[in-house]
């Protein structure tokens, strides 16, 4: 009997200390994931890149050998745009207007002066958009690029 009481009480503190233990574990599992924190990148290409200057490249016309665009960005968002139908101009078309930058801050838009085009702006170069907004793809993707002119 002397010895069944001690074993019992051993074995009753050996379960209910396991129990509170396996507890606090949980309770400092949920804390650290309570705890973590996201914090949100605000780089955009606005406020982050220097996209001031002018960008010229060749753009496909479907009937002439190419479309010469130059675009000039200022600082106070306006543009210069200069359009060159090869072999069927002369003299380029040259229109001003202001652009807008739009929520995500990667993308203008030309106002109506400038048809409403609008570009990807990247490191270095301006990615014309097709009419939903969307980079064009495939083989000609390289063409509807503007790079910057330094």
């Amino acid at each position: 009997m002397k010895v069944l009481i001690p074993t019992l009480f051993a074995l009753n503190l050996t379960i209910f200390g396991c129990e509170f233990g396996s507890k606090n574990e949980n309770e400092n599992s949920e804390k650290d994931i309570d705890t973590t924190v996201v914090i949100s990148d605000s780089h955009t290409s606005e406020n982050a890149l220097d996209w001031q200057g002018m960008y010229e490249g060749v753009i496909p016309c479907a009937d002439c050998p190419g479309i010469e665009t130059k675009v000039t960005l200022n600082e106070d968002k306006t543009f210069e745009l200069s359009v060159l139908y090869q072999d069927r101009e002369k003299q380029p078309t040259l229109t001003k207007g202001n652009f807008v930058f739009d929520a995500s801050g990667s993308i203008i838009t030309l106002d109506k002066n400038g048809n409403n085009t609008s570009y990807k702006v990247k490191e270095g170069c301006l990615a014309m958009l097709d009419g939903d907004g969307k980079e064009i793809e495939g083989a000609l993707k390289t063409n509807y690029v503007l790079n910057k002119n330094h």
